[in-house]
């Protein structure tokens, strides 16, 4: 396995893996638990939208989750703002971090008020997208075969790895304009190869790289779970 990025915001690995394994790390970032509001008071909404909407908005708003927060985790944000004004996520206050504070919720004219209490819980992907971490996607590296006209379109490729050349075929990550390209030339000359990279971009709650591993535990705990329900 060879980290190819590595940031808090986004992973990226290439690895010898075949699809059914990638595809259970994928779907099981949705087991971690994360934390999002899940219900609103509302005591006051002068704004334009409706309440629900306002509380769908607050919902998708990414709140950092951190190590020592457990299932009875329990965090009250408080918006207090009267117009004119433009009400922003970071104006939830409250002993959780909002990550992204110029998120916007909603407009208060002239003397219109907003005042609201949303309790934010840990949950996760499988029971609402809102606790989902990040997006998780795959693909195969690119084997292709060298000739004169193809080293070029390969050359210039700017893919996530830079290419490389094994005997008579190059191993690349082409996107889909190169690969037309390529086929345009020869249509027999293009396969997967047997390496993929694998790439996490974190919304923010959690780092990319945490969310890779806990979604391989996450794996491996409903794994031991399978393993003795059939025992």
């Amino acid at each position: 396995m060879e980290v190819i990025e590595k940031s808090p915001q986004m992973l990226i690995l290439r690895m010898s893996a075949n699809e059914p394994l990638a595809n259970a790390i994928r779907r099981s970032v949705a087991e971690i638990p994360t934390l999002a509001i899940d219900e609103v008071e509302i005591y006051k909404n002068d704004s334009a939208l409706y309440d629900e909407m306002l509380a769908h908005r607050l919902g998708l708003v990414p709140l950092k989750t951190e190590k020592g927060m457990s299932a009875k985790t329990k965090i009250d944000l408080k918006i207090s703002k009267t117009g004119p004004c433009t009400v922003y996520s970071g104006d939830l206050k409250g002993n959780a971090e909002v990550v992204f504070d110029k998120m916007p919720l909603t407009i208060l004219k002239e003397d219109h008020k907003i005042e609201l209490v949303a309790t934010a819980i840990l949950g996760r992907g499988v029971q609402h997208a809102k606790h989902t971490p990040g997006l998780c996607f795959y693909r195969h590296l690119l084997e292709v075969k060298s000739s004169p006209e193809i080293d070029k379109i390969v050359q210039k490729s700017k893919g996530l790895i830079k290419p490389e050349k094994k005997g008579a075929k190059w191993i690349c990550d082409l996107n889909e304009a190169d690969v037309e390209e390529v086929q345009k030339l020869e249509s027999e000359v293009l396969k997967d190869s047997d390496e993929m990279l694998f790439i996490v971009e974190s919304y923010g709650m959690l780092d990319a790289k945490d969310i890779f591993a806990k979604s391989i535990e996450a794996l491996t705990d409903n794994l031991d779970e399978f393993e003795k329900a059939v025992k």
